[in-house]
């Protein structure tokens, strides 16, 4: 028995270090702030744009004609019920060339806007004039010719023509990309105005039945015909398309700053081809 007695006495004392030994620790802290959900994301928010507003601008604007087509009709009307206009087609014989002219310009615009978040889709109607005055330069015409029942011709053609005072105006739609502040956008519509045009030909055309030029028999006389004709017009109207981009700057929520480049093109009569590029500045009021 005493075997057993010294056995339970030393796991007595042995219990408190194997109960140590067997500890199991507490657990740990736990951070409850890393358990928490995703932070709710309020709605994108967007300058807006949309409403009403107008503006005033200035810029610098380069008018492009091109006459040398313009004489064309003039001439073949004077001599639609000859032969000569019927086989040599003197009416297609370019008198008058290209001109150039830039110019500063002034203006204003209104338009509205409605806004989809950062989409932008709105209709504006600008207003711009420019003292361009376009001259085409001249190169007055000498010609001999022939026709097949063996007449000769002297022809001889000066021509004069231009475009002057132009108020051009027009309707825009637009579309633009919210981007901060800024607003790029760009545009497509009609394009009116109104100039003062004139084009004109004077000259000559001496037929001669001999079939030599200079000289003239009874038998087979010479004649003549003067050509005096032009096309002229006051406050012409003026009809095209416009396109173009430009970028608008919101400085506050009503105010905004503005760059843009515009290009027109027009066809008026007596059929010659005009253009007008724009690179100009201005400022709005948003209501």
């Amino acid at each position: 028995m005493r075997w057993v007695f010294c056995s339970l006495f030393a796991l007595a004392l042995a219990s408190p270090a194997l109960a140590a030994d067997l500890e199991i620790p507490p657990p740990a802290s736990v951070d409850y702030g890393t358990l928490r959900g995703p932070l709710t994301v309020g709605p994108a928010t967007f300058t807006r744009w949309s409403g009403f507003y107008v503006g005033g601008q200035f810029g610098l604007s380069n008018g492009n004609a091109d006459f040398s087509n313009s004489t064309q009709a003039l001439i073949a009307y004077t001599l639609r019920d000859t032969t000569l206009e019927n086989q040599q087609a003197p009416s297609e014989w370019p008198m008058l060339g290209t001109a150039n002219q830039s110019a500063v310009g002034y203006g204003a615009f209104i338009g509205y806007n409605t806004q989809w978040q950062d989409l932008i889709l709105g209709v504006e109607a600008n207003f711009n004039w420019a003292s361009i005055s376009l001259h085409a330069p001249s190169s007055p015409i000498t010609r001999t010719t022939s026709d097949s029942t063996g007449s000769a011709y002297s022809v001889s053609f000066t021509g004069n023509g231009s475009i002057a005072d132009q108020n051009l105006a027009t309707l825009r739609l637009r579309a633009g990309w919210v981007a901060g502040s800024f607003l790029p956008y760009g545009f497509i519509g009609f394009a009116t105005g109104v100039a003062n045009t004139n084009v004109s030909v004077t000259g000559l055309v001496t037929q001669y039945t001999s079939g030599t030029i200079g000289v003239c028999t009874v038998t087979k006389p010479c004649g003549s015909l003067a050509v005096n004709t032009g096309f002229n017009a006051n406050s012409q109207v003026l009809y095209g398309f416009t396109v173009g981009g430009g970028v608008d700057f919101a400085l506050t929520q009503n105010i905004f700053l503005r760059a843009e480049f515009e290009f027109d093109q027009f066809n008026p009569p007596p059929h010659f081809l005009m253009t007008v590029a724009t690179g100009r500045v201005g400022a709005g009021f948003r209501f």
